[in-house]
């Protein structure tokens, strides 16, 4: 009878839509789940857990030890992805919802939200194509945020992201909800990678490089501030045209993920309390004429408590803040 109990309670856990198993196991529930995670920490849900960026994510959250609830959602296939990562012997407890209908009980009390949720951009696949698939999807998940943890700080993933971001600020807007400081879009990708090549370049670890990366999140928007490298360095010409055209161009899901989870925890720290939190992200922000602009932030209990100027800018930098970023996908 009792192993009976344990094996419904694991049922109830990990799969949260039988109301009797709610009502049967409440100390299971949402208002409860937090205190039976593994550490003190944060309720953090992804939404679109499935893809093929939210399924290294979902992995990648689950070893946060800031993390002591993971909800995994999506419309397919996150029963799998749930059941697979909470198998992992770390301290956070994870549960899964599938479809539209369990939306709001995935947001439900989520201190950090991370969207992953869409399609990737295919061969033959425009800007405007890509727009017009996610804009949508993320529209109906911000209805869900604004509805349900309207005080969460929310991490967009969704491609185009100089786009989505500006559609999730108008959902919100409308809902009365509307935190500039909390809605960022995830431009850590482009820092990641950014840090990777000039590493190549300087013959260092990549984790010793801090490359500020600012403008937008796709192609020529993408503009590296090398002359703002740390640790202090210079490029000739040529070495400058190289890396900012690579770093504009590359780009893997799976090193999305990894860029994801390394903002996503920049962020926890911030909600912990700690100081110094200063990461490159798209924002809403006066730094230039665009009423959006990725730009070093500092993350704070607030979410980006402080958008910081771009600083001193080299020739090439100024011809590229002047004229990358007219078109914004």
């Amino acid at each position: 009878m009792e192993a009976n109990q344990r094996i419904a309670r694991i049922s109830a856990h990990l799969h949260p839509s039988n109301p009797q198993m709610e009502r049967e196991h409440a100390i299971l529930r949402r208002d409860g789940c937090r205190a039976k995670g593994g550490a003190p920490g944060f309720k953090v849900a992804i939404l679109g857990a499935a893809g093929g960026i939210g399924q290294p994510l979902a992995m990648l959250m689950k070893m946060n030890p800031l993390v002591s609830v993971l909800h995994l959602y999506d419309v397919v296939n996150s029963p799998g992805v749930t059941a697979d990562i909470s198998h992992m012997d770390t301290g956070a407890v994870v549960r899964g919802f599938l479809g539209q209908q369990q939306l709001e009980s995935a947001l439900t009390g989520v201190d950090l939200v991370v969207i992953p949720a869409g399609v990737p951009r295919k061969p033959g696949m425009t800007r405007d194509d890509l727009f017009n698939i996610n804009a949508g999807i993320v529209k109906t998940l911000c209805e869900g945020i604004a509805k349900c943890c309207p005080n969460a700080i929310v991490n967009l993933i969704s491609n185009p992201v100089n786009s989505t971001v500006p559609i999730a600020a108008e959902v919100f807007k409308k809902a009365g909800t509307y935190d500039p400081k909390k809605l960022l879009g995830v431009t850590m990708l482009d820092v990641v990678r950014a840090n990777t090549f000039v590493a190549e370049v300087l013959g260092l670890d990549p984790r010793e490089v801090n490359v500020p990366v600012v403008g937008g999140h796709a192609g020529v928007t993408i503009l590296p501030l090398l002359s703002q490298v740390k640790p202090p360095c210079s490029f000739t010409p040529e070495e400058t045209e190289y890396l900012t055209k690579r770093i504009q161009d590359g780009g893997t899901e799976v090193v999305q993920a990894y860029a994801a989870v390394k903002f996503a925890d920049a962020c926890l720290r911030g909600l912990r309390g700690d100081a110094g939190i200063v990461e490159c992200a798209f924002v809403a922000s006066q730094v230039t004429e665009l009423p959006f602009f990725a730009s070093k932030v500092k993350l704070g209990r607030g979410g980006a408590e402080e958008v910081h100027q771009l600083g001193p800018l080299n020739e090439y930098e100024r011809t590229g803040e002047t004229g990358y970023f007219g078109v914004y996908h």
